[in-house]
């Protein structure tokens, strides 16, 4: 295992405190805080100077619905973020778990590094979480009519409205999904002993 790491992991560990889980895997840190200690935990990250993550590379929200063929029994979203410290040359993941699966709300990093603007407007978009105190909250890649957010494992593959063109009113027209649900790729089963000679 690389020095480096367990030496990140130990700083993480004093300035943090005892409720961050970290894990080290694959060669990266991961990092899991609880949600109330967010944002304090990264503006640590960020302001501490023997961490010194200046940079947030990216952000995005996880889905954890039907994990691990259903047996995954946390919480359901949860926010990671990447984070990079060229001043000591090492990466972090940042995750924390978001506490109400109905109204998905935590804490907006967008002080911090306001290069989460972006990616804190995309994760509402796609998966419903809420940023607090962010200061331009609203669909970045959807159309604005749209109903509920595409990465969520239950939204429906069709979608849930289709548009077209009506030549008799010259306009377009936005209904219901009209398709039958279908499975894309048909499922195979092969033996045991397939391609083994």
């Amino acid at each position: 295992m690389n020095e480096n790491l367990n030496l990140l992991n130990q700083l993480v560990m004093q300035h943090l405190g005892a409720d961050v889980v970290t894990e080290i895997s694959l060669n990266e840190l991961t990092v899991t805080v609880p949600s109330e200690q967010y944002f304090a935990s990264a503006q640590k990250l960020k302001e501490i100077p023997t961490l010194g993550f200046e940079q947030l590379i990216d952000l995005c929200g996880v889905d954890y619905q039907d994990y691990a063929d259903g047996a995954w029994t946390g919480l359901r979203f949860a926010v990671v973020s990447h984070l990079l410290s060229v001043s000591n040359n090492w990466r972090l993941r940042l995750c924390t778990f978001v506490p109400n699966e109905d109204f998905p709300l935590i804490p907006s990093i967008t002080p911090i590094w306001n290069s989460a603007n972006w990616y804190e407007r995309e994760a509402f978009d796609f998966f419903g979480i809420i940023f607090e105190g962010h200061d331009d909250l609203r669909r970045i890649l959807t159309d604005y009519g749209f109903i509920g957010h595409p990465f969520r494992k239950d939204f429906p593959v069709s979608g849930q409205v289709e548009m077209r063109y009506d030549a008799e009113q010259k306009r377009v027209i936005y209904q219901p999904v009209t398709i039958e649900p279908r499975e894309l790729t048909p499922r195979v089963i092969r033996e045991e002993s397939y391609g083994v000679k």
